[in-house]
C-alpha cells in the first residue's frame, strides 16, 4: 500500500529525474519521466520514461542506465531521501498505450 510519504518521494524522484535528464541528455531525443515506483524498503526505484522519437528508445535507455551512478550522486546532492534508492530506468509502455488510445479515439 502506498502511503502519502511514498507518493511524495516518488513524485520527488520524477521531478529530480526530469532535472537531471534535461541537464545531461542529448537534445536530439525527448525523454520525459512519467512516474516512479519505490520498493517497500525504499532502497530501489524504477523511473519510467517516455521517449520520442520511437526509434530512439533503446539508445535513450542505454544512456540513462549507463549513467545511473551519476544520477545517484545527483540524488545525494539534491534530495533528502534516506536511504538514497538505486534507480533503474524503464520505458513506460503504459504511457505509450494511453497515447495510442488517444489517437484512436480522436480518429473515431
Amino acid at each position: 500500500m502506498n502511503t502519502h510519504k511514498d507518493k511524495s518521494e516518488e513524485e520527488l524522484l520524477v521531478r529530480l529525474a526530469a532535472r537531471y535528464i534535461a541537464r545531461e541528455a542529448n537534445r536530439d531525443v525527448l525523454i520525459t519521466p512519467t512516474r516512479a515506483e519505490l520498493s517497500r524498503a525504499r532502497t530501489h526505484a524504477i523511473v519510467y520514461v517516455s521517449i520520442f522519437p520511437d526509434d530512439a528508445v533503446d539508445r535513450a535507455l542505454d544512456f540513462l542506465n549507463r549513467n545511473r551512478r551519476n544520477f545517484f550522486e545527483f540524488l545525494k546532492k539534491e534530495s533528502r531521501l534516506s536511504p538514497i534508492p538505486g534507480v533503474r530506468f524503464e520505458f513506460d509502455y503504459g504511457e505509450k498505450n494511453r497515447q495510442r488510445l488517444d489517437e484512436l479515439s480522436q480518429g473515431a
